[in-house]
């Protein structure tokens, strides 16, 4: 089936980029004849084989050029820095952000870059070579460099020699084969570092979100083994049991839900009692419009869904419960309106003379800005910002705060990092701030002189396409309105 499927879409290939009245002899051969493909066909099928081929292993060997770059300037930022009289436990304080940025990844992202850079020029020169020459793309080095991770210096270049030594047999591994070798040869040299190992990884069990496609959502669990594979058990038991009494549910659905249930202590998983903070316009929410939704930390999710979410809660899909079910009178939706200045869709700031960012301005912030700031980071929003330092006269308002994580937070603090406000001149000569561009954004300026720009991304009802614009102002959730909305799930729109 994989080989069939290539060659068709090989074929298409062939025809896409050859003359513009192709016959059949370029197109490939009708698939009700017989025919052979003809040798012109055949010799382009393999050109554009050695070409990807070749094309791929240009990847690797480029990346392996990022990793020496990558090197040498952490080594020659380390010793500026050292030079410039910083502490040894801030040396190399932003390098990773620096790089991220340099390969549009997010600040975590580039720290890893840096680990990666580190190991491969300083410790396995063999693994580095075989990314040179192209025979292991990047990600099956950094899988030498993880799985090596706990080993000695010494060790690790044993490994490294053994594995990636060989490039005729490290050609032909694939992810799990190069992955079980390095278990294997690291448990044969230190198999008191893989055992310590397992057990720091039973420390750092956590459990995450994020977003999936169709609004939904991935919830993970990092567990050690045996307790992962007793969950996993304990749901599947229970789908095989409600599935034979009848249940017309998939297993699937089951086991869901029965997670849903065994974590909330509910019992119904469409029982379960949140807060929703969501965001739409007025037209979205009362006039039918196809604006789509905010859900903070989620995303944009459609129109209608949201309005769903207002209506009836969130148990709207498959299996919910009839028209007959009673709706929960205890239930409230809360409405507050949030006002935007229609020419460039900002929200109203709102000024404090505080250091500490008060919380209503804090949420205020975390509506604008909904993921960290920085350049393409998108983690959660953990810290609220001074753009200009407070020590340097920065002030608590909106204009002057951003929304990151505690990463970039701490990246920007190194030495030579600054971040400023994009403006323009202020409309009248006598206004007390300058106007910030449409929409909100900050440049920040590394250490390298190097400028990267972040905006606030649109919310729902700014959308604009090139030569149109929103022509009326935009009213979302400030005040609160107190009437309560019978509902059968405790939706609160906005934020207290």
């Amino acid at each position: 089936m994989y080989e069939e499927l290539s060659g068709r879409e090989a074929q298409e290939t062939v025809r896409i980029s050859g003359s513009a009245d192709p016959g059949p002899s370029v197109a490939g051969p009708d698939p009700e004849s017989s025919v052979p493909a003809a040798p012109a066909a055949l010799a382009a099928l393999t050109a554009l084989i050695d070409q990807i081929r070749a094309l791929e292993e240009l990847k690797a060997a480029a990346s392996a050029a990022q990793a020496r770059a990558t090197a040498l300037f952490d080594a020659i930022t380390r010793r500026t820095q050292a030079a410039a009289g910083a502490r040894a436990e801030d040396l190399g304080k932003g390098v990773g952000a620096q790089i991220g940025f340099a390969r549009r990844e997010s600040p975590h992202r580039g720290n890893r870059l840096l680990g990666l850079a580190r190991i491969l020029t300083r410790e396995m020169p063999h693994t580095l070579h075989a990314l040179t020459t192209g025979v292991i793309s990047e990600w099956r080095a950094t899988l030498l460099v993880r799985e090596t991770a706990c080993l000695t210096r010494e060790d690790r270049q044993r490994v490294d020699e053994l594995v990636a030594g060989n490039l005729s047999a490290l050609e032909q591994l694939g992810d799990r084969q190069l992955i079980a070798r390095i278990k294997t040869l690291a448990y044969t040299l230190d198999p008191h570092s893989v055992v310590n190992r397992t057990a720091k990884a039973a420390a750092e069990r956590f459990v995450s979100c994020r977003p999936a496609p169709d609004t939904m959502t991935y919830v993970t669990a990092l567990l050690p083994v045996a307790q992962g594979v007793g969950v996993y058990a304990a749901l599947t038991r229970e789908a095989d049991r409600l599935r034979a009494a009848g249940d017309p549910r998939t297993k699937g659905q089951i086991m869901a839900d029965t997670f849903v249930e065994r974590t909330t202590g509910q019992a119904r998983a469409e029982d379960v009692r949140i807060e929703v903070q969501l965001i739409m316009t007025d037209r979205a929410l009362l006039a039918g419009s196809a604006e789509p939704a905010v859900l903070p930390g989620y995303g944009m999710i459609p129109a209608q869904t949201a309005r769903n979410l207002v209506r009836v809660g969130p148990d709207t899909g498959p299996g919910a419960p009839g028209p007959d079910i009673q709706p929960d009178k205890t239930v409230r939706t809360w409405l507050r309106r949030l006002y935007m200045e229609p020419s460039t869709g900002q929200l109203v700031g709102m000024d404090s003379r505080a250091r500490l960012v008060p919380s209503g301005l804090a949420r205020f912030i975390a509506v604008r800005d909904q993921l960290c700031r920085m350049p393409w980071c998108g983690a959660p929003i953990r810290n609220v910002d001074h753009i200009r330092p407070f020590h340097e006269a920065g002030p608590t308002t909106a204009h002057n705060l951003q929304g990151l994580c505690e990463a970039c937070n701490q990246a920007k603090e190194a030495p030579g990092w600054k971040s400023t406000v994009v403006t323009e001149p202020p409309i009248q000569p006598h206004a007390r701030e300058p106007r910030t561009l449409q929409p909100h954004t900050v440049e920040t300026r590394t250490p390298t002189g190097h400028v990267y720009r972040s905006t606030a991304p649109p919310l729902p009802g700014t959308t604009r396409w090139p030569g149109r614009s929103v022509p009326a102002p935009l009213s979302l959730p400030i005040s609160l309105v107190s009437k309560p909305v019978r509902l059968r799930k405790p939706v609160r729109l906005g934020f207290r």
